[in-house]
């Protein structure tokens, strides 16, 4: 039985690694946002930087490993077997929770997830042992460290609050100070915000690297004989004062003789900075645990109690972590960092929450989120029109934003953000966490970098009134992760403390193997579903400013649009030939998804004509044209899709023998119509397309004949009013896919014709 706590340990240590990979894919968001939404450095010199935040944040994290082992519950009440069941509870949890919300591409709280899986299992196992001894359910707050948790629930709120609106406060004030044009500003205007931002980074970092090293409680007398940490809380103040008028210095001296872009400077110290706060506030959510449960079991061995017997009053102790240890696992981080496909997607979903202008809008507006969007329309009507008229104008002439060239500068290649936006999210989110350090408050990093950035967007007017209500729904999706977080990771922890306290070894196998099938479930799924996200852009935006140029571009798209349509097309006729559902439904998504791509080419319709050349004017109306028929493509395919489902879904009659052969030969001819013409557009033998033009009054009268022949067999022989009604709509919806391509066609040979015949005109001339 002594074996199974040495298994654990080696367990725990693997998982502490696995651990490791799940939060920096999740927690990398943190530092690394506003560095790639503004785009000031290199994607390159983002990740060294960081790197080397995370390096120095984990060997200088050693004393803040204390809330894994008396942080939140109170250690001399359990035995060390108790102990050790819990830590590989919260492990196992805090490991599938991670993954989980990184497979979904949103930002949560490692903090958070391992404090409430740390009192989840605990009150699980309190509650086991209260029921054993026929003790009183209240007997449970003696176990636990109520105090902690409670500050841990109020610092979420607090988090969210004060984070959004001092992000919201500071960027307002900035823009107002700055304007877009920040960089023609006086160098003494740089200079000066130069100075704020890199002291409040710098405290920050003195702040957050000193609180973890060996020489943070040591005194010495040129500070008054204060401790390091005290002084620097205590005199925050003069600290402050002297960073700011050094750094002002220096950035008058760096912008005016070395040409130094004073705000990429502060964009890569604030990167450093929110690195090193991320690998030492955070590396105990990831090890925290296995080093305290190694911790316990060399204890217990040397001991020589029996582990039922044995209590962790040891926990309580402060016992500093090896600085190889911290160093590894500074290692493991870094490597994720850069080969984690996760942490860039998570990435993603902040950065588009808070993009200037249009993006590819990933969440779906509600209810409240509109709500919230008319009620600030109608607040900030009410308070601007209390301004006067001349303040109002000053106000708009410092938010008017840069007309930027289209033809220079396509509008998918420009950052997020500027950097004025990024420096503040960084500025103010290093004030606020070592504040909140200053005054030992529980605040979480994610929460905090998060928020800023998003009041931070909302001050400098990214969400227009196209996007609002996109954005609130996408912060209040993240938002209600993260209270998801704390449920889940207390129930779940919970669930499986129950199943380890009962089942033992054999419990703790079974989970551990179930565990690696979720991951690698996991990991598959989301590959397949980045493969996806690729696919959708495969759909190329137009951004030729001739007509010429235009068909060369769209030729890609239409067949791209053509192989998927025969795929989508036979998917239906066989799934309903087989009654498969499972292949029904997956086509259904398929045409849904297809439709959604086309709909995002129509909203860059907008910057493709601006785009334009003023003397090819008349390939706008190609395009907006090709869009209709490709529009018209997919609505009938969704549609078919949908239909086919629903009919199988619903258990209704099979469609009779006769009708699915009919079915078949259509969309055999169909395929075929589809193959050549894709093949042309493959190929660009646009001239193929007028052989396949010839097939159209064909194929129109094979239809039209199975339709009057399923008129004739409804009147004498059809009983089934559903098996009618499916066939009629797949008759007719297939006649109207068929026309829209037939459209389309016709509209691409015409186009190309005329485009080419004035070259073929000129050649013959010379």
């Amino acid at each position: 039985m002594d074996n199974i706590y040495l298994l654990i340990v080696i367990a725990l240590a693997v998982l502490a690694v696995a651990d490791l990979v799940v939060g920096v894919s999740n927690d990398a968001v943190n530092f690394l946002n506003s560095a790639i939404g503004s785009k000031a450095i290199s994607f390159k010199t983002i990740m060294i930087v960081a790197s080397l935040g995370i390096i120095c944040g984990t060997v200088f994290s050693s004393g803040l490993m204390e809330v894994a082992r008396k942080g939140i519950f109170n250690p001399g009440e359990f035995y060390f077997d108790e102990i050790m069941f819990i830590f590989m509870a919260v492990m196992i949890t805090d490991i599938l929770l991670l993954d989980f919300f990184n497979t979904l591409g949103m930002p949560t709280s490692t903090t958070v997830s391992i404090v409430f899986n740390l009192l989840g299992a605990a009150v699980a196992m309190a509650l086991i042992k209260i029921a054993a001894n026929n003790g009183s359910i209240t007997e449970v707050v003696n176990y636990i460290n109520n105090e902690k948790a409670i500050q841990i629930i109020s610092g979420i709120l607090m988090s969210v609050v004060v984070a959004f609106t001092i992000g919201a406060l500071v960027q307002y004030i900035s823009r107002l100070l700055l304007s877009y044009d920040y960089h023609k500003k006086a160098t003494w205007v740089g200079a000066l915000f130069g100075g704020i931002a890199l002291s409040a980074i710098t405290y920050f970092i003195l702040l957050k690297g000193i609180k973890g090293t060996p020489y943070a409680d040591q005194s010495f007398n040129i500070i008054g004989g204060l401790t390091i940490k005290d002084f620097l809380e205590q005199q925050w103040i003069s600290v402050v004062s002297a960073n700011f008028v050094l750094w002002s210095i220096i950035s008058y001296l760096l912008m005016n003789f070395a040409k130094t872009n004073i705000y990429k400077l502060i964009i890569g110290v604030g990167t450093f900075a929110l690195a090193l706060a991320f690998a030492g506030n955070d590396l105990v959510n990831f090890i925290g645990v296995p080093i305290a449960a190694w911790q316990s079991y060399m204890e217990w061995e040397s001991s020589g109690i029996p582990a039922t017997e044995f209590s962790m009053e040891i926990l309580s102790a402060k016992v500093p972590t090896p600085t190889l240890l911290l160093f590894l696992s500074g290692i493991v981080m870094v490597a994720t960092l850069w080969l984690s496909k996760k942490a860039r997607y998570v990435a993603e979903t902040e950065i588009n929450l808070s993009r200037e202008g249009e993006a590819k809008e990933r969440f779906q507006p509600n209810y409240l989120s509109r709500s919230i969007v008319r009620f600030s329309v109608g607040l900030s009507e009410v308070t601007t029109n209390l301004l006067p008229k001349s303040w109002q104008a000053k106000i708009e002439d410092r938010f008017k934003k840069p007309v930027i060239p289209l033809t220079k500068n396509k509008v998918h290649e420009l950052p997020a953000f500027d950097m004025v936006r990024a420096a503040v999210n960084l500025m103010v989110a290093g004030i606020l966490i070592s504040i909140a350090t200053s005054y030992k408050l529980p605040l979480s990093t994610t929460y905090v970098t998060f928020m800023v950035a998003m009041g931070t967007s909302l001050a400098d007017r990214a969400w227009g009134a196209e996007s609002a209500v996109y954005r609130v729904a996408g912060v209040l999706n993240v938002i209600g992760g993260w209270f998801g977080t704390a449920i889940i990771a207390f129930v779940a922890s919970g669930a499986i403390l129950a199943i380890i306290s009962f089942g033992k070894g054999a419990a703790i196998a079974v989970l551990l193997f179930a565990a690696i099938l979720l991951l690698a479930r996991n990991y598959i799924s989301h590959k397949k579903k980045s493969k996806e996200i690729k696919a959708e852009y495969t759909l190329n935006k137009a951004e030729s400013s001739s007509i010429q140029g235009v068909i060369e571009e769209s030729a890609h798209n239409i067949s791209n649009v053509l192989k998927r349509s025969n795929k989508i097309y036979s998917n239906s006729i066989n799934g309903l030939a087989v009654q498969d559902l499972d292949l029904l439904k997956k086509n259904k998504k398929h045409g849904a998804k297809l439709s959604t791509e086309i709909d995002a080419l129509r909203d860059n319709i907008f910057f493709f004509i601006k785009n334009l050349d003023e003397n090819s004017i008349g390939a706008s109306n190609f395009y907006i044209n090709v869009l209709g028929h490709l529009t018209d493509i997919a609505q009938s395919l969704e549609y078919i899709g949908k239909v086919s489902h629903k009919h199988v879904n619903n258990n209704h009659k099979k469609l009779k023998y006769n009708q699915i052969k009919e079915l078949k030969q259509i969309d055999s001819k169909i395929d075929e119509v589809l193959c050549l013409t894709q093949t042309a557009f493959d190929n660009r033998s646009f001239e193929e397309i007028g052989n396949v033009l010839l097939k159209k009054q064909e194929l129109f009268d094979f239809i039209s004949e199975k339709i009057q022949t399923q008129v004739e067999r409804t009147r004498t022989e059809e009983s089934s009013p559903k098996n009618t009604t499916l066939y009629f709509s797949l008759l007719l919806e297939t006649k109207d896919l068929m026309t829209a391509t037939m459209d389309l066609l016709e509209l691409y040979y015409s186009e190309h014709d005329s485009s080419v015949k004035p070259a073929k005109i000129v050649e013959s001339t010379k």
